[in-house]
């Protein structure tokens, strides 16, 4: 089993910053991708961002050009930087590890809330 510890959210204005941060309770030696997820109220939980152990990444429309994904695959650990947040950002942000070998873990979600 894998725990996907979360940190990082919180409360910022309309074209401010955040960086989400997902860390790993092991090392993961199958192949696998890190990302993260988001779910606002009433709507499908949705992809934001993806990156595989070898860096290749994936970004839903909405996150292209505010936001960047990093890993630090000694430290077990997802980043996700979020700039020129928008009110439409708000919702609750999931991590997410795919493992090759034995499948999906999540995380517990943290909140992300943009508001003036």
């Amino acid at each position: 089993q894998v725990q996907l510890v979360e940190s990082g959210g919180g409360l910022v204005q309309p074209g401010g910053s955040l960086r989400l941060s997902c860390a790993a309770s092991r090392s993961i030696f199958s192949s696998n991708v890190m990302g993260w997820y988001r779910q606002a109220p009433g709507k499908q939980r949705e992809l934001v961002a993806t990156i595989s152990q070898d860096g290749q990444r994936i970004f839903a429309d909405s996150a292209k050009g505010r936001f960047s994904i990093s890993r630090d695959n000694a430290k077990n650990t997802v980043y996700l930087q979020m700039n020129s947040l928008q009110p439409e950002d708000t919702a609750v942000y999931y991590c997410r590890l795919w493992v090759f070998s034995t499948g999906i873990y999540w995380g517990q979600g943290t909140q992300v809330t943009v508001s003036s």
